[in-house]
């Protein structure tokens, strides 16, 4: 997959490069916090377990340059990638559905470091709406649009059941909503213009257990 340019001109990466840079950021970020100046694409291999030659072809995508024999300055580069990354900056988001997942996200202030600022949740549940979890107000879904006006949110993040993963997506972007994160399996239909990031915990599981019977790893069956 070869690199895009959107209309501001930001470049657009391949994805599997966009998953390695968080991983980048991460190590960057601790040998900032210990002080630590430089470092070389083979430290961060070796950390990570990700080749050196692609590390150096990931970062390349970066306005940063490593010096021969000694590195990378690391605030440099710690400050290209979350300027690259976004999570130097903030997102308004609003969770939909508000059960155990949705709850939990709406409770992990640790999100705002990474630019993630969820401000409201939306439900369909009388027992819920009117309410605040995680200190933030639960309101009707049907006031999802007149609330978009007044607040415009930019992200929606998906906690529904699969069967109104679809309809709750379509009345989220025709609020006014720009991207979605998708927490349910539902492979989701909308413009080319909104953006969609899935995250499937079934999938994710399904690759584990197919790891463990392929490793030969015995576990229990109920």
């Amino acid at each position: 997959m070869s690199m895009t340019k959107n209309n501001e001109n930001r470049i657009i990466l391949p994805e599997p490069t966009i998953r390695r840079l968080p991983w980048y950021l991460s190590y960057v970020k601790m040998l900032d916090n210990l002080h630590v100046e430089y470092v070389s694409s083979t430290q961060i291999s070796k950390e990570l377990n990700v080749q050196s030659s692609q590390i150096a072809k990931d970062l390349s995508f970066l306005n940063v340059r490593g010096k021969t024999r000694i590195g990378y300055e690391v605030p440099s580069l710690l400050k290209e990638l979350e300027d690259f990354l976004g999570f130097n900056r903030h997102h308004d988001a609003v969770v939909i559905g508000t059960g155990s997942l949705g709850t939990a996200l709406m409770q992990d202030h640790g999100l705002e470091h990474y630019g993630l600022n969820i401000v409201a949740g939306f439900d369909v549940r009388s027992e819920v709406i009117g309410q605040h979890l995680g200190g933030l107000p639960v309101y009707d879904v049907s006031e999802l649009a007149a609330w978009q006006r007044q607040h415009r949110a930019s992200i929606a993040i998906l906690t529904v059941p699969v069967e109104s993963a679809q309809h709750i997506a379509d009345l989220a972007i025709a609020s006014g909503i720009t991207a979605l994160w998708n927490f349910t399996p539902c492979r989701i239909k909308a413009a080319d213009d909104v953006v969609i990031a899935n995250t499937s915990i079934y999938a994710h599981l399904a690759i584990i257990y197919n790891r463990m019977q392929n490793t030969n790893i015995e576990f229990r069956q109920d």
